[in-house]
């Protein structure tokens, strides 16, 4: 549990209980109430006159990869540290109860591990403020979770919130560099009180009285911190703090000259501000899963893969860039956004002062960490933003012209002078801004730029050959699919995904999503009938006004969560006549008395339906329909004979919000993906796997093959067709005419890339799922049970090659 009042710790007294709060609360920018300094707070001095006055070259390059002064030793660590960044936690290892996400990239994945995410992975930060304008952290330490791992899947609200505000995730690129600023050089650039009269009052934040520099408040002051609290708030991961020892391994610059032990170049002399403040206090939950869940060399690993993190490169100089440059300088952005920060490896060109400022009412969360108030943002670092939109903290921006505009309080002057610009002026002070790195790896979506298609029969790849027009009707599909889509271009008003790939994208864009993707249904249910909620059964997971969580129906007492299926081979199942998938219903188990009755899903207008968990939609041109809309929250054109999605939205977007085209392109895209390839590891287990799978009557529902309109095999491993297969306790949602407790036979091809599984994706693995079967499949799971342990692990090679 990571509730506050179920929450274990060694702590004992009151003090030191509000620190681990202050140190915890909210964010996977680690967004951390903060204290003021206090007399016991190091002085890291002026900095030496070592470091040169120049900008290192052995910093800088593609955004994702190591800086290149990182020795052998540290490239290690720094693999091992991204493969802990993209481990799936499961609840066997202590993930959840309550969470966001299930893996640390995923917050951080735009464009390359160690970056931002699109609004899909936005999340909402709760707290309390009292008559006496106080305020503290609600929910769990400060943040909303989406998800709970108990029966109701959607986190509830506490009671006290009154105050809630939007983070977008914010990218890790150069953070290393920002460690080891000293102190000094930042608060030199300190003017509370605008002594200088320029308007603008930046002013350091704290933490427990060590100064912050992370965070959208710069309320966390080490880099550990920034990793442990999002870990915990996020994923219910527990951790202890790495012991000094551990600390002093990490790759980092201090102040002096030449070559050090440490590596990376690192120079020789006392460390520096980079695990300074990091919290000292064990973090702990009542889960199962023995404390810590994650090890002392995981945490290691993932502070030095962050510490390594290169800063962006920057694009080699042109007369256009500077003149963008000295229309920036024109304009005061400067005055937050200070060019370089001097280190001890030289000037650190960030563009940013790490200082909070008053952003203005209009940008104002209402969220107080530290001394920041709800207008106040730490100056973001401008390295690497052409590739890392939306912007702002909530990114509610689209473009950073966007951005720009929507800078207020200490930032208006520049604002200002920045809008009275020509409009060649202003696109040459972006050209500049996107110059400061990441502009040839920017994406609309995922793939990287010119990213090729996958071969034929591939994951990702075309089921079959394709000619050149079909290759490019492919691609531009591909794009519609992968793209972010922005809020000017119709996103919302709520929404659970901004594109299609944010939610299939394993192990490829295509594919499956984990559980931090599940859409939440939700209904009313009295006795054994159910009611269809006013606003209809969907719980959105976002609203573009950043300030909310999208409205439920009140009376709503059962949640379910809906695991996102994959999209390969799709396209064969809509060539299967629906004769050939009526021809297996039993609905009253008289024509096999087996116990098992499946029937065909019949849609209000007679169509069958044959995709989704009820199998409530009848074809690929539907589904595409249906998830811009109700996914996406996009207006849709008229399409003959499709009637799924709505056409209009209310919002300031111009209806209908996507064309024909590019809905047809994306089907065209789906529909032409190719089935999961079969892979065989251990051919002879296999085959004696799938003589088990169909003598203990696994095959009764998961029919081997259904034929195509050609009279072909379709090796799905499903029926197609609805089934009891819920445990006794399982209260769900209908939909139209399937029932709480009935669900589509899923297909099994693909079935090794695409955990979890199950509808709600309460299974980590097969062998899980097979034991989350009942009803209908209570008899082949009980002979799964008495199987020798031989024959167990057969059938799950079998199943695993599919």
């Amino acid at each position: 549990m990571h509730a506050l009042t179920a929450l274990r710790s060694t702590c004992t007294s009151a003090a030191l209980l509000a620190a681990l709060l202050a140190t915890l609360a909210a964010g996977c920018s680690d967004d951390t109430p903060a204290d003021e300094p206090d007399a016991g707070a190091p002085d890291a001095g002026a900095p030496d006159a070592g470091p040169p006055d120049t900008i290192p070259d052995d910093i800088f390059a593609d955004l994702g990869e190591p800086m290149p002064s990182a020795t052998p030793v540290e490239l290690g660590i720094f693999e091992r540290g991204r493969e802990v960044a993209l481990h799936r936690f499961t609840a066997a290892e202590g993930f959840g109860p309550h969470f966001n996400v299930s893996f640390c990239v995923a917050c951080h994945e735009k464009p390359a591990f160690g970056g931002a995410a699109g609004r899909y992975r936005n999340f909402l930060l709760v707290g309390q403020v009292l008559p006496d304008d106080t305020f503290g952290p609600t929910g769990v330490n400060g943040v909303q979770p989406q998800y709970t791992l108990d029966a109701d899947t959607r986190f509830a609200t506490d009671d006290k919130t009154n105050r809630t505000a939007t983070r977008n995730p914010i990218p890790f690129f150069g953070v290393g560099l920002l460690a080891e600023i000293p102190e000094a050089e930042i608060l030199s650039r300190e003017d509370p009180d605008d002594a200088d009269g320029d308007g603008i009052s930046g002013r350091a934040n704290y933490e427990r009285g060590f100064l912050g520099r992370f965070g959208r408040k710069s309320q966390s002051a080490a880099i550990e911190a920034f990793i442990r609290g999002p870990l915990f708030n996020h994923l219910g991961i527990t951790s202890n703090p790495l012991p000094d020892e551990r600390r002093a391994e990490l790759p980092v610059a201090s102040e002096g000259g030449g070559e050090g032990e440490g590596g990376g170049g690192a120079l020789v002399g006392p460390l520096l501000a980079p695990q300074v403040g990091a919290p000292d206090m064990p973090l702990l939950d009542a889960d199962s899963a023995p404390d810590p869940e994650l090890s002392e060399d995981e945490l290691f690993d993932l502070v030095a893969f962050s510490m390594l993190l290169a800063a962006p490169r920057p694009d080699p100089s042109t007369p256009a860039i500077e003149a963008g440059r000295a229309l920036f300088e024109q304009a005061a952005c400067t005055g937050c956004h200070v060019p370089t920060l001097k280190g001890p490896r030289g000037l650190i060109p960030a563009y940013t002062d790490l200082l909070i400022h008053d952003m203005g009412t209009e940008l104002s969360d209402g969220i107080l960490m530290g001394v920041a108030a709800g207008s106040e943002f730490r100056t973001a670092p401008l390295w690497g933003v052409a590739a890392t939109a939306p912007y702002l903290h909530d990114g509610r921006a689209d473009t950073l012209d966007q951005a720009i505009r929507a800078h207020g309080g200490e930032a208006e002057a520049a604002r200002d002078a920045y809008v009275a610009l020509s409009e060649d002026e202003r696109g040459s002070i972006i050209g500049f801004l996107e110059s400061l790195g990441g502009a040839s790896q920017r994406s609309d979506g995922l793939l990287p730029p010119g990213a090729e298609l996958l071969d034929e029969g591939e994951y990702g790849g075309p089921a079959r050959a394709l000619d050149a027009t079909e290759s490019e009707r492919f691609r531009r599909g591909r794009a519609v699919f992968d793209q972010d889509r922005a809020i000017a271009a119709g996103l919302g008003p709520f929404f659970n995904g901004d594109a299609c790939r944010a939610c299939h994208f394993d192990p490829v864009i295509g594919g499956a999503g984990p559980t931090d993707v599940n859409v939440v249904r939700h209904g009313i249910v009295t006795g054994d009938v159910f009611e269809t909620p006013s606003i209809g059964t969907m719980a959105h997971r976002h609203a573009i006004d950043g300030s909310q969580r999208p409205p439920i129906d009140a009376n709503a007492n059962v949640f379910e969560a809906r695991q996102t299926p994959p999209i390969f081979g799709l396209g064969l199942i809509d060539r299967i006549p629906d004769a050939n998938i009526i021809a297996n219903e039993d609905p009253d188990d008289s024509v096999t008395p087996d116990g098992i009755s499946g029937r065909a899903h019949i849609l209000g207008d007679a169509r069958l339906g044959r995709l989704g968990w009820k199998a409530n939609v009848p074809s690929l041109a539907e589904f595409a329909r249906d998830a811009m809309s109700n996914e996406m929250g996009v207006s849709l054109p008229a399409q003959a004979g499709l009637s799924f999605g709505f056409g209009t939205d209310g919002d300031d977007v111009t209806d209908p919000e996507i064309t024909v085209e590019e809905l047809e392109d994306l089907t065209f895209f789906m529909s032409t993906l190719a089935p999961p390839p079969r892979t065989s590891v251990q051919p002879e287990r296999e085959d004696e796997g799938e003589i088990v799978f169909t003598d203990i009557g696994c095959g009764s529902c998961h029919i081997p093959t259904l034929k195509d309109d050609q009279d072909n095999d379709v090796p799905l491993y499903s029926d197609l067709l609805l089934h009891d297969v819920a445990p006794s306790f399982l209260v769900g949602i209908e939909d139209g005419d399937a029932g709480m407790r009935e669900f589509r036979t899923p297909p099994l091809w693909g079935l090794a890339t695409t955990a979890p599984y199950m509808h709600d994706g309460r299974a980590a693995t097969v062998e899980e799922a097979i034991l989350d079967h009942a009803g209908e499949a209570k008899d082949a799971r009980d002979a799964y049970l008495e199987l020798p342990l031989a024959m167990q692990q057969s059938l799950l090679f079998f199943l695993e090659s599919l």
